[in-house]
């Protein structure tokens, strides 16, 4: 192997998957997938049953992980179990979220010492910041999951009039959600569950009728459904005729709403009727136009809506009459206008006040307008990166707002911020049991220059000891699509790394919103090679700096960021001493020819059409990974997938592996490692979930060692952490 690996035994090969080349023609271009077998015929059965997966297929995915599980898990477990230690030492065991309060009762979660799942509970209002004061469990996750390999619980909702508690359960991994609601007073589930939906749902008005949305057999969100509660019987409220758009379901903070909407990742369509309607008659407030996104909430009398229409790239913010006519185009009056390069990102709408989340030069901030006088202000924060999360709560009602702040080295600290009196009171700091000073850590932000002008922001975080020569092992992390930023917040795992001497920097390209809507629009279809070549030069902005060095850089990113680990290491393999691809998007044009999958259509605004675009078709061909792969010098490689994931399937890293093998036998090492009991989010608990992390960072701690790299001692952690129970 041209890079070195430690801990391999040579005697011990890893699969060699059979090449049986399938030619593919399409719109006058021709390809071969020489592992198409892997791809199950019965692949959406298998997302619902994973015992149903044929055994060749099976028995190749366990063949790989016992390889991993023998050439990576093992050398490094007395690290991993290191790590383990680390990341669970710095968790807050019996933690609580801040109680949100509706009306007569206060609702939290919780979690017990040991657990792995959420508890639901609520105490009486008066006594809601009191943590001493009896409570009500309403559901016990951790009782629910004890003999599950998978659980998870999406949604969780209390009814109106506080009797009934719904919930939204998946056990595979499959996101294919069974929707359950439980009498409080009983402290027993209804005899109506909804098994096979998407886990959305809203409640009406009278807490008589829930309405849920339908998955289809491509596991596709496309209808909204209404049950009354006791009736065994649901009626169809909307189904969307569009197999492009997936369809979500919400009632509106006031309560007097219900707001169906339909979408893809650049247009939407929503649709209104009050939520105490008995007979639900959506109106479309504005018909969908290619590329025109907007959302709603009501306000008084009148709806807000946050547009990119009439060329508003970064979106403004209107007004329209609540009696908007049924599909008309409305009648738009401009609250905020268009501002380039401020992107606004969400609107929340109180009896008296109206906020909004903005990001401008990669940073967010918040905006608050009071709504008598039109008066705003700024609520100020100081570092140079950090994350805000805001929460409309529960109450329409109140001068109160409730935001989270974090930055990488400050710990998420819970404030609610009286609009009003523009005032903050903090509610929560979180706690690291194992300590944390966040003076021992630099946050920074650097501008790095792309070849075409560009500036790309990158976030970084390294200890005050990590010396800027070059020595440091740099773990860079990226994603870069469907407009989504990755925050500069505050994530307790990433100190193992950092303690350890490594510098964590996340690269904010192009297909991200970081700098506005424009610089998600210049990563995307024919501009997707921004999103790789601006990771590219953030990495040899770095090494430029000091930061690191060529060939002490670990790539890593999941799902879409997973893509663009694939294409980067085709482009500068040298450049990484390793790579960490989670659940990657490695097999694009095969999955975006293959419109029965779940997420092909609705994407086809992201990636491009292959069946009907030659130059769509080109441009995916140029840069998919996997049909990239080539006789390369790779750096090793840490790949991961979920059997039952339908974002990613499965086959898609598995292929990767295979051709990676077997035509650059001298890269790599390759390790492939699948979840044969969860999906796209890995393992469910939040100890469980620690050991995948725990391999990820023992693959990179490993990779940076064998690329001669500085790595700090950690005995002053390990001293603090001695007395830190697993």
């Amino acid at each position: 192997m041209l890079r070195s690996f430690p801990g391999l035994a040579p005697d011990f090969p890893p699969p060699a998957a059979p090449r049986e080349p399938v030619t593919i023609e399409q719109i006058g271009r021709t390809r071969t997938d020489p592992y198409a077998w892997m791809k199950a015929a019965n692949w959406r059965e298998v997302m619902r049953d994973a015992s149903v997966l044929d055994a060749r297929i099976r028995d190749h995915l366990e063949a790989e992980n016992a390889w991993t599980h023998a050439q990576l898990e093992t050398p490094t477990a007395e690290l991993r179990d290191a790590l383990f230690l680390e990341m669970r030492g710095r968790i807050k065991e019996d933690e609580s979220s801040v109680p949100v309060v509706d009306g007569p009762w206060a609702y939290y979660r919780r979690f017990r010492d040991g657990g792995e799942y959420p508890v639901f509970a609520r105490r009486p209002a008066a006594s809601a910041f009191d943590a001493s004061a009896a409570e009500e469990v309403l559901i016990d996750g951790d009782a629910m999951g004890a003999e599950a390999d998978y659980f998870d619980i999406r949604r969780a909702e209390h009814s109106p009039d506080h009797r009934l508690f719904a919930y939204a359960v998946d056990d595979q991994g499959s996101e294919f959600y069974s929707l359950r609601v439980r009498d409080l007073a009983a402290g027993a589930d209804l005899t109506d569950r909804i098994d096979g939906c998407y886990g959305d749902f809203a409640w009406s008005a009278d807490s008589r009728a829930i309405y849920w949305v339908e998955r289809d057999a491509n596991a596709r969100p496309t209808a909204v459904f209404r049950r009354v509660l006791g009736s065994g019987e649901d009626e169809l409220v909307y189904r969307e005729p569009d197999p492009g758009f997936f369809v979500g379901v919400h009632r509106s903070l006031s309560g007097r709403f219900i707001f169906i909407v339909s979408r893809d990742h650049t247009t939407s369509e929503w649709r209104v009727f009050p939520a105490d309607a008995e007979t639900p008659a959506p109106r479309v407030i504005a018909l969908r136009e290619r590329d025109v996104d907007y959302s709603v909430v009501d306000w008084g009398n009148r709806f807000v809506v946050r547009t990119n229409s009439g060329g508003a790239v970064d979106f403004r913010l209107c007004e329209t009459p609540l009696d908007v006519g049924d599909g008309d185009a409305p009648q738009l009056t401009e609250i905020t206008p268009h501002r380039p390069g401020v992107l606004l990102l969400d609107v929340m709408a109180f009896r008296d006040h109206l906020v909004r989340l903005e990001r401008a030069e990669g940073l967010p901030r918040l905006v608050v307008r009071e709504r008598a006088s039109g008066e705003e202000h700024t609520v100020a924060f100081g570092e140079a990166a950090y994350s805000i999360a805001a929460s409309a709560g529960l109450t329409y009602d109140t001068t109160t707002l409730r935001f989270d702040y974090s930055s990488p080295a400050t710990p998420s600290e819970v404030y609610d911020y009286d609009m009003a009196q523009r005032t903050r009171i903090l509610r929560k700091r979180q706690t690291i049991p194992s300590g944390h000073d966040p003076n021992d850590y630099v946050v920074e932000r650097v501008m790095a220059p792309a070849a075409d002008g560009a500036s790309i922001p990158v976030s970084i975080l390294r200890r005050t000891s990590t010396p800027l020569d070059g020595s440091a092992p740099l773990l860079l992390y990226g994603y870069g699509a469907y407009g989504i930023t990755i925050p500069a917040d505050f994530r307790t795992a990433r100190l193992s790394l950092v303690d350890r001497g490594f510098i964590y920097a996340i690269a904010h390209v192009r297909g991200s919103t970081a700098k506005g809507y424009q610089w998600y629009l210049d990563g995307k279809l024919d501009r997707k090679a921004n999103t790789f070549t601006d990771f590219l030069a953030a990495a040899e902005h770095l090494t430029r700096g000091g930061y690191s060095s060529r060939g002490r850089v670990i790539a890593m990113g999941g799902s879409a960021g997973g893509m663009l680990v694939g294409a980067v290491v085709n482009l500068d393999p040298l450049m990484f001493a390793g790579a960490i691809a989670a659940v990657p998007f490695v097999d694009v044009l095969n999955t975006m020819s293959d419109e029965d999958l779940p997420l092909t259509p609705p994407e086809w605004p992201e990636w491009g059409n292959p069946l009907q675009d030659p130059a769509a078709y080109d441009a995916i061909a140029a840069y998919s990974p996997y049909d990239q792969t080539g006789d390369k010098p790779y750096p090793p490689l840490l790949v991961t997938g979920g059997l039952s994931d339908p974002r990613v399937t499965y086959w898609e890293p598995a292929k990767w592996v295979a051709r990676l093998r077997a035509e650059a036998p001298d890269g790599g090492p390759y390790f492939l490692k699948i979840n044969m009991e969860a999906g796209h989010g890995g393992a469910s608990g939040r100890f469980s979930g620690l050991r995948e992390t725990a391999l990820e960072f023992a693959f990179a701690v490993t990779a940076a060692q064998a690329a001669g790299a500085r790595l700090a001692p950690i005995a002053h952690q390990n001293e603090k952490r001695s007395a830190i129970e697993p």
